[in-house]
């Protein structure tokens, strides 16, 4: 079964390829979600300091029963911090927060402040991006991480690191699904063993209600999200469906069905500006 199969990182460590991503998961309902989660199978749990539910996330854990070599846990330095003290201060408050010894992944949120992430011309974040990292680095040969990389990085972000530092991300988690699929920055990840990690895989919920991907999840019978985490696993990324509901979490880890080639094709071939 897919919530069972793990890749290897270029850390040495091994990473399911199914997580539960928790963005959006209110912290009253996060330890619940995540008991639910790892009660039904999942193994793999992905949150962020940013995500302000690490506390959850941390009691449900606990409370699992699970022990913990047995899970893999992921957090992120927020996207607005650029500075070695600060990141240092938040890898260590969000040990503190999630109740956990290490993490097994820990991310910079995004290259740039949310604020002007999407901006064409922002002020250059390299140097703070380095000063992030090498807290990151330093943190990981602690023992308080086992594996760092980044997310929302592009090629020219990640050569930053990797020219500056000789330290390669072990993962790029970046915003994958039918109809956006960066194929250079895949390609180039995969040339540099960086594994892709694909969030909102159902586009943030929209292409749920898309007729054309409904109407090829029907020839399989499965569920819209089943096929869109299905072709973000086909891909060879790790895929982080979210949901807070027990019996979407288990329909989400229902993805061992093959793709028809002609289908796949079809759904390479749809853009969606999400």
């Amino acid at each position: 079964m897919e919530i069972e199969r793990k890749i290897k990182l270029s850390s040495g460590y091994e990473i399911p390829v199914l997580a539960l991503g928790t963005w959006q998961t209110p912290a009253d309902t996060a330890s619940k979600v995540v008991m639910d989660a790892i009660e039904v199978g999942y193994r793999h749990i992905d949150t962020a300091i940013a995500y302000g539910n690490e506390v959850g996330v941390g009691e449900g854990i606990k409370r699992s029963g699970i022990s913990r070599e047995n899970l893999f846990i992921t957090s992120k330095i927020p996207a607005e911090v650029k500075n070695y003290e600060d990141a240092k201060k938040c890898i260590d408050e969000s040990l503190e927060r999630l109740g956990l010894d290490y993490l097994d992944l820990m991310l910079i949120h995004a290259p740039k402040p949310w604020a002007v992430m999407w901006l064409p011309i922002t002020k250059n974040y390299d140097k703070g991006n380095l000063e992030v990292w090498k807290a990151l680095i330093e943190a990981r040969d602690a023992g308080k991480i086992k594996s760092i990389g980044v997310s929302n990085f592009k090629i020219k972000d990640i050569e930053n690191l990797i020219n500056n530092t000789n330290e390669v991300p072990a993962v790029n988690q970046i915003l994958l699904h039918i109809g956006k699929v960066d194929k250079d920055l895949i390609e180039y990840c995969k040339s540099k063993n960086i594994e892709i990690e694909a969030y909102s895989p159902m586009g943030t919920g929209r292409l749920i209600k898309n007729a054309k991907i409904k109407e090829i999840a029907d020839k399989y019978n499965v569920t819209v999200p089943q096929l869109c985490i299905k072709y973000t696993l086909d891909l060879g990324t790790i895929s982080l469906p979210k949901t807070t509901h027990k019996e979407f979490m288990i329909q989400n880890m229902a993805v061992d069905f093959e793709l028809k080639e002609e289908d796949k094709e079809l759904l390479n071939k749809m853009k969606f500006f999400i």
